[in-house]
């Protein structure tokens, strides 16, 4: 265990969620920190006080511990992310929620129930919580942590309470199969005192505010997580049925000519038809989508997963893929247009190279009554603004 306080500490790649949130929290736990980013990002408004370089390539000044974000891990020595959240971790009672699906949700609504409560609670969230002001919080209570199996970094972790949510191949360039995953699952959970299961739960049966079967099982696991925390079901529930959810987790984003428009983060087939579905039970009209694929590994590897997913909306648009981190641009969204002929005969699909023509297109079929929405993980929430301009 190696306390913050006192170090200098530089974050390459500070503008990002996980490493902006482990940044504020150094900071309020005693270090000097700055960093450097290639963009400028929302996180780092909370952190305009401190020394930041926005530049096309990495910054790193002299006389600073480094902690570098998985993106830049191959052009820039220093600690890894995950082995400073280790360090944060070591430091306080922590629950760490990890799984395929539901873990922003999830560990937001643990954090915001603390909160309420009056638990001062710290906690870095992969995604921003409006409820709470952000994603990241610098309490002296429990550590609520997001976990992350695409890089491994949940390995590294050791809380009191560990929350596994679900266990799916998702992140194809490095795990080889759905037995490697769970495998990792298994090795660090042993290691953990005390566990929650949410395949083992029954989903909460009373009223939330957030729709959909997945989030009430999402509530389930945050209920069992507070328990162990030491917090009463009849304290907790009240503030679990007020959770509101998370920035791009099914957000209505406006109305126009009768038309809902909402956008979801969703990047997973598991995920687009949760979203989907929860789309049939707000609209009284159809559902258009436009979905914009994420990673070509994961478009390649689970091309037809989401065309079957996909098929369950009445109007598809398909945007190219979001590289991210990723460099192999041999895979085109075109695949998953016709992985949705394939699981659908006569689906009126469109492939629409950008997301904004998506989003022209789709509005041009809209009618009163109809939901659209817009889905993936990349920059697709971009398109929201063209489609309700679109639709006015």
């Amino acid at each position: 265990m190696r306390a913050v306080e006192g170090r200098r500490l530089w974050f390459v790649g500070i503008g990002g969620a996980g490493l902006s949130a482990y940044a504020a929290i150094a900071s309020a736990w005693g270090a000097e920190i700055g960093g450097w980013d290639r963009v400028d990002t929302p996180y780092l408004d909370r952190l305009r006080e401190h020394e930041l370089v926005i530049a096309p390539d990495p910054v790193v000044p002299d006389g600073w511990e480094v902690v570098v974000s998985t993106a830049y891990a191959d052009r820039v020595e220093g600690v890894s992310r995950a082995a400073f959240l280790a360090e944060l971790v070591s430091l306080r009672e922590t629950v760490v929620v990890a799984g395929a699906h539901g873990k922003t949700t999830t560990t937001g609504m643990i954090a915001y129930v603390l909160s309420r409560l009056g638990r001062d609670p710290a906690y870095a969230i992969g995604g921003e919580i409006p409820q709470l002001g952000g994603n990241a919080g610098t309490g002296e209570g429990w550590f609520v942590v997001e976990g992350d199996e695409s890089d491994r970094t949940i390995a590294a972790l050791r809380p009191q309470v560990a929350v596994v949510l679900n266990v799916e191949l998702d992140h194809h360039s490095e795990f080889a199969s759905l037995a490697e995953v769970q495998a990792l699952f298994d090795e660090w959970t042993s290691q953990v005192p005390d566990v929650v299961r949410a395949e083992e739960l029954e989903p909460v049966e009373f009223e939330l505010a957030l729709r959909g079967e997945h989030n009430r099982r999402n509530a389930a696991a945050a209920l069992a997580a507070l328990e162990l925390c030491g917090v009463r079901l009849e304290e907790a529930r009240p503030h679990i049925a007020a959770f509101e959810g998370a920035a791009r987790r099914f957000e209505l984003r406006g109305e126009a000519r009768g038309v809902l428009v909402y956008d979801d983060y969703a990047h997973h087939p598991t995920e687009v038809a949760a979203t989907i579905a929860t789309a049939r039970d707000v609209s009284t009209g159809r559902v258009l989508v436009l979905f914009q694929p994420h990673l070509y590994s994961r478009t390649r590897h689970l091309a037809h997963e989401f065309g079957r997913a996909l098929a369950s909306a009445d109007v598809v648009a398909i945007a190219d893929v979001y590289a991210a981190r990723e460099h192999d641009g041999d895979v085109r969204g075109k695949i998953v247009v016709d992985a949705v002929a394939d699981a659908r005969g006569g689906a009126r699909i469109a492939w629409m190279p950008s997301a904004e023509q998506g989003a022209r297109w789709l509005a041009s079929l809209a009618r009163p009554g109809d939901l659209v929405l817009t889905v993936g993980a990349g920059d697709v929430d971009d398109a929201v603004s063209v489609l309700l301009e679109a639709l006015a």
